[in-house]
């Protein structure tokens, strides 16, 4: 229980202390006019109080991320609160807050065009590639995962077929792709936000009262298979810690930030808030059923993170628990969906120079979208699937190697970027190379060469910005 509290008390201090650090370190400027402001189309541009964009924010990037992941990564043991909390702190936080600020410092362009910028047009060809697929599977799972629950809740009729559920929320889909952000997202996010917070803290809560065996901090694997730390929990647990695909949700909101100042809160706050949700279902999933981890790794067989978040939230939180936890593996992923879908016509409109502001020209790009997403209802991309948590986490590297360049390019300090970019190219090397879903390799030899490969970009960056250094020295002269 002690390392559980320490944990959620060091996200805490982690945001009034280092998120300070980061927000002086990008240097904000409270007069600079924001893309909400200068650009306000009241489509996508569109200023809301930061308040507001918070629970979007948070709502967007959680989902049900941190609770699936969590309780996956859980199997661990304790362990995983240190990755939560360094995670969250140094990495994740670090990632949402330079894709979110950096887009408000480009036009709130998505994050393909801000790699781009400075990574090269080569980097944003293949971010384009990897943003739009990624964005795609997502929201399609996050349409077919709902639908089959909502076919099973015991209705009759057409109302238990799992295809009316899916053309219903693609109806859905539609409506929160085209529309204004501010008459769909801006409206009904915010209460589904405060619904997934008031979960986590009543499981919390829940959690101190009934003073659950939550084990402390150990330096031992607890993994009831022996799957080993490295890297497998740094890609289970994604949303928590850190994810790449918040940046692609972050240029949403940074079109409707009226300050700079207001980032820290936004992005930087609202990945700790995710971090503190995760900790409290890690902590959960460890301690509520009997045999501990051993017990939770059965209840996985049975059903799936789905059934341990059931079984949790009734146990602990009676039948408003059952309420929240239907809310959570229904409407969170449906929330997640939609969003996914908006930035990828966001990320095809960037790509293609079309005007947003327009019904028809919005119409033209969600259409194909969605109908592709619809489509893919229909084909087992099992295997395609399996590689998205690397494919995640290989996007939030490549985002914190920009962030590392912007912020050389700016004259600050890169480390808080290049550090964590430096150690989470060790991570996905390594996870790619070790993982039976990729080369299946001894980690005799993925460890070296996972090692290896952080050295090398690391070495790659340094002489890039000696090169730039020295060009800019040569226009000096």
């Amino acid at each position: 229980m002690a390392s559980f509290l320490l944990s959620l008390v060091l996200l805490v201090v982690g945001y009034f202390t280092y998120g300070v650090v980061v927000e002086r370190v990008f240097g904000i400027d409270t007069k600079r006019i924001t893309p909400a402001v200068a650009l306000e189309d009241g489509v996508d541009y569109v200023p809301m109080t930061w308040g507001k964009i918070f629970l979007i924010q948070f709502l967007n990037i959680a989902g049900l991320g941190p609770i699936f992941g969590a309780v996956m990564g859980a199997l661990f043991g304790p362990a995983a609160f240190l990755w939560i909390v360094l995670g969250t702190i140094f990495a994740g936080g670090v990632h949402d807050y330079l894709s979110g600020m950096m887009s408000m410092r480009h036009d709130g362009k998505s994050i393909p065009e801000v790699v781009g910028m400075y990574l090269g047009n080569g980097m944003r060809q293949v971010m384009r590639v990897f943003s739009v697929v990624l964005l795609i599977l997502v929201g399609t799972v996050f349409m077919a995962g709902p639908a089959g629950l909502l076919a099973n809740l015991g209705f009759s009729g057409i109302f238990a077929n799992k295809f009316f559920w899916v053309v219903v929320i693609l109806i859905y889909y539609f409506i929160a792709t085209i529309l204004p952000v501010d008459k769909v997202i801006a409206r009904f996010y915010p209460v589904f936000g405060i619904v997934l917070l008031i979960m986590a803290i009543g499981v919390g809560l829940m959690l101190v009262i009934t003073k659950a065996p939550i084990p402390n901090i150990a330096f031992v694997n607890m993994h009831p298979t022996g799957m080993p730390i490295w890297p497998i929990l740094f890609i289970t647990i994604a949303c928590g810690a850190i994810s790449g695909f918040h940046s692609t949700q972050s240029p949403l909101m940074a079109r409707c930030l009226s300050n700079e100042s207001y980032g820290r809160k936004v992005f930087y706050g609202a990945m700790v808030g995710e971090g503190m949700v995760a900790l409290v279902w890690a902590a959960a999933a460890m301690a509520f059923f009997p045999k501990g981890i051993v017990g939770l790794q059965e209840v996985l067989g049975q059903g799936g993170a789905g059934l341990v978040v059931n079984k949790i939230s009734m146990g602990l939180l009676g039948p408003i628990g059952g309420v929240l936890a239907m809310l959570g593996v229904i409407a969170c992923p449906i929330t997640s969906g939609d969003t996914a879908f908006r930035s990828t016509r966001l990320i095809l409109g960037d790509m293609f120079s079309i005007e947003q502001k327009g019904m028809k020209n919005r119409l033209l790009l969600a259409i194909p979208i969605l109908g592709i997403g619809f489509a893919l209802n229909f084909i087992d991309f099992t295997i395609i699937w399996r590689y998205f948590a690397w494919s995640n986490q290989t996007l939030a590297t490549i985002v914190l190697w920009t962030g590392a360049v912007y912020l050389h390019q700016e004259k600050r300090n890169h480390l808080m970027a290049s550090v964590p970019a430096a150690f989470m190219t060790a991570v996905v090397t390594t996870y790619i190379l070790q993982a039976p879903g990729g080369f299946s390799l001894a980690t005799t030899i993925s460890y070296p060469i996972g090692i290896a490969a952080a050295v090398v970009a690391t070495l790659a960056f340094v002489m890039y910005l000696r090169k730039q250094t020295a060009l800019l020295g040569v226009v000096r002269r």
